[in-house]
């Protein structure tokens, strides 16, 4: 009974995602009401979600389920509330985008919740097999999202390209699944471990092999160097909001696989990867960046910036484990969780939100399309600068902190190198964002077009200024646990430092 109120969130998503498939049916529902059941489902999930924190206020795993293909912790937990908050967030800040244009059936809201069933199996995964259906199912929901207006030959191309790929790098994963097997006889993380404890370094070839081709995978859907060509032309391609739930939400629940991965198997020969981790940091900062400040479009600028703030996140996972201590590593997967959060809110508004600017009869493109923005609709003015500063790093957001914490660890780690290259990365930001604020405020439009205000009362609207509201409150209560930590509550930090100690105990 206990193992069923834990997996609950995640059937709920399930039967949610099927639910909608067999309305989809129905020609008359309309995009409003499908807007309404999946956030109904979304909202159930999520207090499930929430009631499992509060219940499984341990660091004990929740083992057994399924022969122990599946793991319910505080850490699998604590990444499954993000993700369904996440996906809830998608839904609300999209839906003047989904009314506005005709393509968006019922099938569209099944194939999100697919993702995020997808997505959630990924982040309790306790073996490869299972990682591997549950990476593919959340990969090919995404991939029909892109290419989901088949009348757009954009739309088609993004498809084509991110599948293709796709499904080339998820050969690697299952390459490196074989050959894991191979060595291990099994697949299970508790058992690989063992092994990796007790063999020699001979017998560990086909691991580290295998272990390696995992890796591509890994560094493809977060898109780092090597293998970021495809990011700007499939966020490009794909419907905004699609883009925004990609950049954020989906990148989430890969890097949560993977921290668990290390913490929980390969921890003790991590240190193997460190010299290629470091130099796919090192590129992937200074790609995207170039990228990022050469773009014209704004759509990607977003997405090549996007670039960057992977290359910020792997610096953290290339400071994990190199002290091998537990205190060392709970520090860094602290700082991992807390950026992912704070870059889900900012990368969430930014791309939602000009989404949702852009209606039928106006189509912002480019950094000129944006000129005036701040006298013609000033509320989201307002709510995309908060999002670029975030973006940014500038103080006073929690994207701020979430780089402090990031290059704090970095720099304890010894990579100063890497921290000195990030922090100029940031400094160079600064640039590219403030290129899209100074025509908002700055620039006077090239034509008019009607005012749209917080006056036009939409569920959109709501969404963006509690993501924008959530954006400062979290600066600014983080800065105060940051700086000050004596006056921190204790009931702040609990729950993810005990979502992070269950990687640990077990």
């Amino acid at each position: 009974m206990n193992e069923f109120i834990l997996i609950l969130p995640t059937l709920i998503v399930l039967v949610g995602a099927l639910v909608l498939m067999l309305l989809s049916m129905y020609e008359k529902i309309s995009t409003k009401t499908n807007i309404v059941a999946t956030s109904l489902f979304l909202v159930l999930a999520l207090v499930f979600s929430l009631i499992n924190i509060n219940s499984s206020y341990s660091v004990q795993a929740y083992e057994g389920f399924l022969h122990n293909v599946l793991t319910f912790d505080s850490f699998s937990n604590f990444f499954n509330t993000i993700l369904i908050l996440g996906t809830l967030l998608t839904v609300l800040i999209g839906e003047s985008y989904f009314r506005n244009r005709d393509y968006f059936k019922g099938e569209f809201f099944s194939l999100i919740l697919f993702a995020l069933f997808g997505m959630m199996i990924l982040t309790q995964s306790n073996e490869l097999i299972t990682a591997f259906i549950a990476l593919e199912i959340a990969s090919f929901a995404v991939y029909i999202m892109v290419g989901f207006n088949q009348d757009n030959s954009k739309r088609i191309e993004a498809l084509f390209k991110y599948l293709v790929l796709g499904a080339f790098v998820g050969a690697f994963f299952l390459l490196g699944l074989v050959l894991v097997y191979g060595a291990v006889v099994s697949t299970s993380f508790a058992d690989i471990k063992v092994y990796i404890d007790n063999a020699s370094v001979n017998d560990l070839v086909l691991v580290y092999i295998g272990l390696t081709l995992i890796l591509f995978t890994f560094l493809f859907k977060i898109a780092a160097f090597p293998f970021q060509s495809w990011l700007l032309d499939v966020y490009q391609g794909a419907p905004m909001i699609v883009t925004a739930f990609m950049a954020s939400t989906f990148k989430i629940s890969i890097f949560a696989f993977f921290l668990r991965l290390i913490i929980d198997t390969i921890s003790p020969i991590f240190d193997f990867w460190d010299g290629l981790l470091t130099i796919v940091v090192l590129v992937t900062l200074v790609i995207g960046t170039w990228l990022a400040i050469t773009q014209e479009k704004v759509k990607r600028m977003l997405a090549a910036s996007s670039i960057v703030h992977t290359g910020y996140i792997l610096m953290a996972f290339v400071a994990l484990t190199y002290e091998n201590t537990q205190i060392a590593n709970i520090d860094v997967s602290y700082s991992i969780m807390f950026y992912l959060l704070a870059y889900m809110l900012a990368a969430l508004g930014s791309f939602g939100l000009i989404s949702q600017i852009n209606s039928k009869s106006v189509i912002r493109v480019t950094f000129s399309d944006f000129n005036g923005l701040a006298k013609q609709r000033p509320f989201y003015a307002l709510m995309l600068t908060i999002f670029l500063l975030s973006l940014a790093g500038i103080p006073g957001t929690i994207g701020f902190i979430g780089k402090l914490y990031v290059f704090t660890e970095t720099i304890k780690a010894g990579y100063i190198l890497i921290a000195i290259l990030a922090i100029i990365a940031t400094i160079i930001s600064i640039y590219y964002y403030f290129r899209l604020i100074a025509a908002m405020y700055f620039y006077d439009a090239k034509d008019e077009c009607e005012i749209q205000n917080f006056n036009e009362k939409n569920i959109s609207n709501y969404a963006v200024a509690f993501i924008a509201i959530a954006t400062v409150i979290g600066g600014i209560g983080s800065a105060i646990i940051f700086f000050i930590p004596t006056l921190s509550i204790d009931t702040i930090t609990n729950l993810t430092n005990i979502a992070i100690q269950s990687l640990f105990i077990k």
